[in-house]
């Protein structure tokens, strides 16, 4: 495998960590994932979206409260 096959953009590690928060991923789509994205990359933009998800639903609870 050459370094080009192995790099991934930012909208597919988004999309992947996406679908993986939902619960909803195939696997081969897992195993493209696997394959392509750095997992460096992927742990980031987990903590990020994390991160976003928890500031929304704090944002969410003193909005009703």
């Amino acid at each position: 495998m050459s370094g080009a096959e192995h790099k991934g953009s930012l909208p597919r590690t988004v999309r992947a960590v996406a679908w993986s928060l939902i619960g909803l991923r195939k696997g081969s789509d897992y195993e493209q994932d696997v394959a392509r994205l750095n997992p460096l990359h992927i742990i980031a933009v987990g903590l990020a979206a994390v991160f976003l998800l928890v500031v929304g639903l704090i944002a969410l609870v003193n909005w009703i409260v």
